[in-house]
């Protein structure tokens, strides 16, 4: 029989997890998630050319093909995000 967590006061915990203490005795890591992060799957068809590629830069970094994609998606979608320091006002 498994042993039972134990339990303690929201503020409690915020308590301990601020002066340093650890406090992985409280939490339930099978439930855990990671809001906003959370997989979905897409399926995305691409040239042949593209693909290899993928392949061909993903092996230079020692990553999967999936990894490459992901990396470079975020680098993309994060530098879309930022305000750009060289556009050029109207008005």
């Amino acid at each position: 029989m498994a042993k039972k967590k134990d339990t303690i006061t929201a503020k409690e915990l915020d308590r301990r997890f601020h002066e340093g203490e650890d406090i992985a005795e409280f939490l339930d890591w099978d439930s855990a998630t990671r809001p906003g992060l959370e997989q979905r799957r897409v399926n995305v068809d691409l040239p042949s050319w593209m693909i290899r590629s993928l392949d061909t830069e993903a092996k230079r970094v020692g990553v999967t093909r999936q990894s490459i994609v992901k990396i470079w998606l975020a680098e993309r979608l994060k530098a879309e995000q930022e305000p750009s320091s060289n556009q050029v006002k109207v008005g």
